[in-house]
């Protein structure tokens, strides 16, 4: 009998929902024919089957969320059409437990407060118990005042962080009461994950925005000269590719912001992958260009149009979309004039594009007078994470990308 466990999607995924079983016990399998599909926080994916053979025993349902590792289903090689479908269990098979749905995090957390996680009610997708829920069940049951923050200190030395959806200390949020028209749109498993993913960053990165203005006259002009020749070839020159180009460049350059923060310490990072926000079916998805300083614009272009075809269409993959070491994020044809977006864990620092509009800026002339004159700008924020990226770090590198930008030092 063979095991089909649930593999290693991608290096930060530890567990993922079963969606979907593609077969049924007594099925005849045959090698990489998909068995089920498994949802994760980053995207989906099929499960093929190891060997031919007939499918005995599936050991999970749909929705469960399941550790990597965890045995899916088991499959008999030795089966052939003919095998009779002897799938039933024996009736001395032993039972299997329903167990609270909760990840390994989770779980720890629980076990770190003496929670029992069976006398949780879970609030995630299909009544999965999140940190919340524990923090929730380990919470001062009274109202704490402001003065008695003191006692707010866990035993370990750890501050207890407001609980989303309760409140802190003295102030507690108000019930929603429903009104008529309201539209109560539940979370999907992506959805709740994006929002834990958001608070968490917001809670352990000090996060600090500087915002730099761009001239891109020189840049416009050589996307303008050079547009029609990429797209003859199939390609979009675009100014997300120049500003991606640009990055990798001052990354490169300034290292501190190709980082990542463990417990005690922080790692400089050699590769830099640098994860470019798209639009797909599903939302915002952060696939990974790597190695983006060895490619130049024509390079970044292909890996940009390719990712982004792919991501459209349901294709993009989970190791697409896994080990980005900074983030660049683009809000696209309807933005706005610039915001500090937050910071994608575990990177120290994301760039925001703005929008790109027509203002009067002042040059120097070749007389060396200075004059007005009408050009296409853009505001650019970083984000950083203060706790390992300092102000003269961060600045540098926004001041290098600027550079590049205006002197459009790109070859094409």
């Amino acid at each position: 009998m063979i095991d089909v466990t649930l593999p290693q999607l991608g290096e930060s995924v530890s567990e993922g929902t079963v969606s979907k079983w593609l077969v049924n016990e007594g099925d005849l399998v045959h090698k990489d024919q998909p068995l089920v599909t498994v949802s994760t926080d980053k995207a989906d994916a099929e499960v093929p089957a190891p060997v031919s053979g007939r499918v005995m025993r599936r050991l999970v349902n749909e929705n469960d969320v399941v550790p990597v590792k965890t045995v899916l289903c088991q499959i008999d090689e030795t089966a052939t059409s003919a095998s009779a479908p002897a799938v039933a269990a024996p009736a001395s098979a032993p039972a299997i437990v329903p167990r609270p749905l909760a990840s390994p995090s989770t779980r720890k957390e629980a076990l770190e407060h003496g929670v029992d996680l069976g006398a949780v009610q879970g609030t995630g997708d299909h009544g999965r118990i999140t940190k919340d829920d524990v923090a929730r069940a380990k919470a001062p049951a009274m109202p704490v005042a402001p003065t008695q923050l003191a006692a707010l200190i866990n035993s370990s030395g750890g501050f207890v962080p407001p609980i989303p959806g309760i409140g802190f200390a003295s102030f507690k949020l108000p019930q929603y009461r429903p009104s008529p028209g309201d539209q109560v749109i539940p979370f999907t498993r992506r959805r709740r994950i994006t929002a834990d993913h958001m608070t968490y960053s917001k809670f352990a990165s000090p996060h600090v925005v500087t915002v730099a203005e761009i001239d891109l006259h020189k840049a416009s002009k050589l996307r303008e000269a050079n547009k029609e020749r990429y797209k003859k070839e199939g390609q979009a020159l675009t100014m997300l590719a120049f500003v991606v180009t640009a990055a990798a460049r001052a990354i490169r350059e300034n290292l501190a912001v190709n980082a990542r923060v463990l417990d005690d310490a922080y790692v400089i990072l050699k590769d830099i992958n640098l994860g470019v926000a798209v639009d797909s079916p599903e939302g915002l998805v952060v696939p990974v260009i790597r190695r983006a300083d060895e490619l130049g614009v024509r390079g970044i272009v292909r890996a940009i149009d390719d990712l982004a075809k792919r991501a459209k269409t349901g294709k993009i993959t989970i190791d697409d979309l896994s080990g980005a070491t900074f983030s660049i994020t683009n809000p696209g044809i309807k933005g706005n004039l610039f915001g500090g977006a937050i910071i994608n864990q575990p990177n120290v620092g994301i760039l925001r594009m703005g929008e790109i509009n027509k203002r009067v800026v002042v040059v120097e002339n070749a007389e060396g007078e200075d004059q007005m004159v009408i050009h296409p700008v853009m505001y650019m924020a970083l984000s950083y994470d203060h706790r390992v990226v300092d102000g003269v770090a961060a600045n540098s590198f926004l001041w290098r990308v600027t550079e590049l930008l205006e002197k459009a030092d790109f070859e094409i």
